[in-house]
């Protein structure tokens, strides 16, 4: 696709949110903490320069977009390529076309995690150069999956999901800018809640939504009466429509979703029901192990130790064995999974205590906690009341460990089950009511 191909006027048999997509910056929607007046890109943009970027989010934020309007900005000539479709041939192709350009290309990858590491290294060279400015896309923690000479060229920059005013006004758009969507029938739209509701914060997928139910609608209502859009036909025709997977997106974010709270809810069925309709629809086992993965420390943590590591070992069994017998380590780690005693107290503990550090800033680490490599800071006191706790009863030397101004502040509640039981046991003998427990 070139540059002038997205800013040429969208025929009216095109998709509503290709029709609507915005051909200026100024027109577009969301992600003000990178676009704004006070957006780290925009202020690139002001110096007249553009670095290589990872755009990571999910669908329909508006990744492809940007990437377009960013290479008009900067004047650029644009090129893009899918990694799911482009081989080093096709990469290479493009970069012998920029090689004669002075100033360079602005090459777009989209799905860039898709790229292997001999197309990621094809590409570093030409970004090390200069012959292109890198814009990547991607649904998948960058990472994981870009080599870290690449990610290390590159600045990374999350998309978020659209608000529900920003979706509201992309309704309203529709409804006052397209005319093949209204064709000639006014346009009443009751309430927004289940268009916002079923898209999820995904701009195509509340436009293509909104368009299958005007037109599904108008087709039944009589000639000079207004298509009146409800929550409850939304919600019908959402599901006639958009109940097949795809783990290029639509579905790809509610399937996993799905997945991630029947394991957390203890539903050995549903999880393998959801882990069934992905593998089926073609999902890379990776991406599954990698949820397990986050889902073993964050929903089971301490109350089953062994989860982690299970959830580790089906990481590296699924990248050894890759599919069709994949299918069966993730069998088995979803049911340990999904039977597991739950807690979320590691995860809820680590973000507690990162949110304290985040609004207060670190504060002073006590002196008898201080490394004292030289004498001067031995001096100083550094290390000086610090007690080993194996010279202690029991391996254990109450002393202070906080800094003294959260001393007593517990970021860590053990779980509701037997194992942090025993932890909040042990954790009361050592250290009495001081933090609670």
């Amino acid at each position: 696709m070139t540059q002038q191909d997205l800013f040429a006027p969208a025929a009216s048999r095109a998709p509503l949110a290709e029709r609507l997509r915005p051909r200026t910056l100024a027109n577009y929607v969301g992600q003000q903490h990178l676009v704004g007046p006070e957006g780290v890109l925009r202020r690139y943009l002001k110096s007249g320069r553009l670095p290589s970027v990872i755009f990571w989010g999910p669908p329909g934020v508006g990744k492809t977009t940007l990437a377009h309007l960013l290479a008009a900005e900067v004047g650029k000539p644009f090129a893009q390529l899918s990694a799911i479709s482009s081989g080093v041939k096709d990469l290479r192709e493009v970069i012998q076309a920029a090689e004669g350009r002075p100033g360079g290309t602005v090459l777009f990858i989209d799905e860039i995690h898709r790229f292997n590491k001999t197309q990621q290294d094809a590409l570093l060279g030409a970004v090390e150069r200069g012959v292109v400015t890198l814009i990547g896309a991607t649904t998948e923690n960058p990472s994981f999956e870009v080599i870290p000479a690449l990610l290390s060229r590159a600045q990374v920059y999350v998309l978020e999901p659209l608000g529900a005013d920003e979706l509201r006004g992309l309704v309203d758009r529709a409804l006052t800018q397209d005319e093949p969507l209204r064709r000639d029938l006014p346009v009443q739209v009751e309430s927004t809640d289940a268009l916002l509701r079923i898209s999820g914060g995904d701009a195509r997928k509340l436009l293509n939504l909104l368009e299958i139910v005007v037109e599904a609608l108008g087709a039944d209502t009589p000639d000079g009466q207004p298509v009146v859009v409800t929550d409850a036909a939304v919600e019908q025709l959402a599901q006639q429509h958009l109940a097949r997977y795809d783990k290029g997106g639509e579905m790809h974010y509610d399937v996993i979703s799905a997945f991630i709270k029947s394991i957390r809810g203890s539903d050995p069925n549903a999880a393998l029901y959801y882990l069934a309709v992905m593998l089926e629809g073609g999902e890379d086992p990776k991406f599954i192990a990698r949820r397990l993965l986050i889902l073993a420390a964050e929903d089971i943590g301490n109350a089953n130790p062994a989860a982690l590591p299970l959830a580790a070992a089906c990481w590296d069994g699924v990248q050894a064995v890759g599919l069709p017998e994949g299918d069966l380590i993730l069998g088995q780690t979803v049911i340990y999974l999904a039977t597991s005693a739950k807690s979320n107290a590691a995860y809820t503990a680590i973000r507690a205590a990162r949110a304290h550090v985040k609004q207060h800033g670190p504060l002073p680490v006590p002196l008898g906690l201080r490394n004292a490599p030289t004498r001067l800071l031995k001096q100083l006191g550094h290390g000086a009341t610090y007690q080993y706790p194996h010279n202690a009863p029991g391996s254990f030397a109450p002393q202070e460990y906080l800094p003294d101004a959260l001393s007593g502040h517990a970021f860590y509640q053990p779980g509701d089950n037997p194992r942090e039981a025993e932890s909040r046991a042990r954790l009361r003998a050592w250290w009495g009511e001081k933090y609670g427990y």
